[in-house]
């Protein structure tokens, strides 16, 4: 899977455009995670959209409220 793709199944999915890499990003996690592509798609898929101006979330202000 390419980012055309996970962008075409993102609309399909939520019935909307992606505002930012970073929603399409973690999509891409959610897909990952459910089984429904592999670590590798998942890798490349992330390269591919940190290229784009997609960031991982800061894992200390993520969990700071808990």
């Amino acid at each position: 899977m390419n980012v055309t793709e996970l962008k075409h199944k993102f609309i399909a999915v939520k019935q909307s455009e992606p505002t930012e890499a970073n929603e399409l990003l973690d999509f891409a996690r959610r897909l990952y995670l459910r089984g429904d592509i592999s670590l590798a798609q998942y890798r490349d898929l992330a390269r591919e959209l940190e290229r784009a101006g997609a960031s991982l979330p800061n894992e200390a202000e993520e969990y700071a409220g808990l």
